[in-house]
């Protein structure tokens, strides 16, 4: 139940953020509307770590990618403000809790170069992540 509580404890924070925006979550039928500026949420899990010599403690760690997706000619200013938004509400050092498992963001998130996917302007914002986990 370690990913789920931890995919909870990010959305669940990423959904906090406002103004809102449409989000298009993983494995979750969505239609973009055309002209509409719209989120895209996917998790991406790292290589599980061990920290300690006990049996019962592991460390899992990774980002949650944002793709932010703006229509044509809505301007870089639009998507690049957003992506600020979204460092700063995933501060380094925050802490979330769901179903008992913490995560922490342990590195400021990366905005990434933008690109032109036909006729979207994207930009994607990782936000790196990690919870120990004691079983």
């Amino acid at each position: 139940m370690a990913l789920v509580e931890i995919r909870t404890a990010l959305e669940t924070k990423l959904n906090a953020l406002t103004p809102t925006l449409a989000t298009a979550w993983e494995s979750v039928p969505f239609t973009p509307v055309v002209g509409t500026a719209y989120q895209q949420v996917n998790l991406m899990m790292a290589d599980t770590l061990n920290p300690s010599l006990g049996g019962n403690h592991y460390r899992l760690k990774g980002f949650m990618q944002v793709l932010l997706c703006y229509p044509p000619n809505a301007g870089a200013k639009t998507a690049s403000t957003r992506a600020d938004l979204l460092v700063n509400h995933f501060k380094r050092g925050t802490s979330l809790t769901s179903g008992g498992i913490t995560v922490i963001i342990d590195k400021t998130p990366s905005i990434a170069p933008a690109l032109i996917d036909g006729v979207l302007y994207k930009i994607p914002v990782s936000i790196y992540f990690s919870a120990d986990i004691y079983s």
